[in-house]
């Protein structure tokens, strides 16, 4: 179950990727733009200010998040973006820190520039650190003796979770589009204890949480916690760094 408070920390450092990718769609009057994977709904609000004439369409495969969402006042419905198909005026669709989640997001990506319509715009932004120590221990104390059976059936994502600028560069440029692809790492500040540990809790670690009971939750947080804090030391002054690299995409179909 997704948790928007939990989705929601650290707010403006999770939603500088999203501005910095919808400040390279340069659509001047889209008709409709869609937030595919919207959350809690505080970034899509930033649509129907860029684009004031726009219909803003927004969608979240999480009932928690569509319920944060309309609270905020945003006309947010339940889909998998997996099965959702663009209207044919569909001028601009964005999914922010989506499609990690989606097994072969390349073949809706593929899917979804033959869908659009001529001159759309096609903006995706995904984290690309499934190779950094963050998920790294995760995997391994996961399947570590004390954790492998009780977290047999739990999935996660390794490092060719997502492609690098290039793959999709290619794949949208094979359907035609017009590609603007690339990848920054941000380092990231973040403040507290066990700081990388609370970053991680409410997206990573959201499918280890949903096969433990709270007891043995707080057990894997705590051996994990351990290890974080080697991997990603404290600084003197309380703070901890974090680099999270990201992997961007703006298209325009032809």
């Amino acid at each position: 179950m997704w948790d928007p408070a939990a989705y929601l920390t650290y707010g403006d450092l999770r939603g500088r990727p999203f501005h910095e990718l919808v400040a390279r769609i340069p659509a001047e009057r889209p008709r409709r733009v869609v937030d595919a994977g919207c959350g809690p709904g505080n970034l899509t609000a930033t649509l129907a200010r860029r684009w004031p004439s726009a219909r803003l369409e927004a969608f979240d495969s999480s009932p928690e998040m569509v319920e944060a969402a309309r609270a905020g006042g945003i006309a947010a419905t339940v889909a998998d973006v997996a099965d959702w198909t663009p209207g044919p005026d569909t001028d601009v669709l964005i999914s922010n820190a989506t499609l990690q989640w989606v097994t072969g997001h390349a073949d809706l990506l593929r899917r979804w520039a033959g869908l659009l319509p001529s001159g759309a715009w096609l903006a995706m932004q995904v984290p690309g650190n499934f190779d950094a120590p963050s998920h790294v221990l995760t995997r391994r104390l996961a399947a570590s003796e004390r954790w492998r059976t009780r977290l047999a059936d739990v999935s996660l994502r390794g490092a060719d979770t997502v492609g690098t600028p290039e793959d999709y560069a290619d794949l949208l440029a094979d359907a035609g589009c017009t590609v603007d692809a690339w990848e920054t790492t941000y380092v990231q500040r973040l403040e507290g204890d066990d700081a990388v540990l609370e970053w991680i809790s409410g997206t990573a670690l959201r499918p280890i949480r949903a096969a433990l009971a709270d007891a043995d939750w707080e057990a894997f947080r705590g051996e994990l916690a351990e290890l974080l804090a080697e991997a990603y030391p404290q600084r003197a002054d309380g703070t901890t760094w974090f680099p999270f690299r990201r992997v961007f995409v703006v298209a325009r179909t032809p």
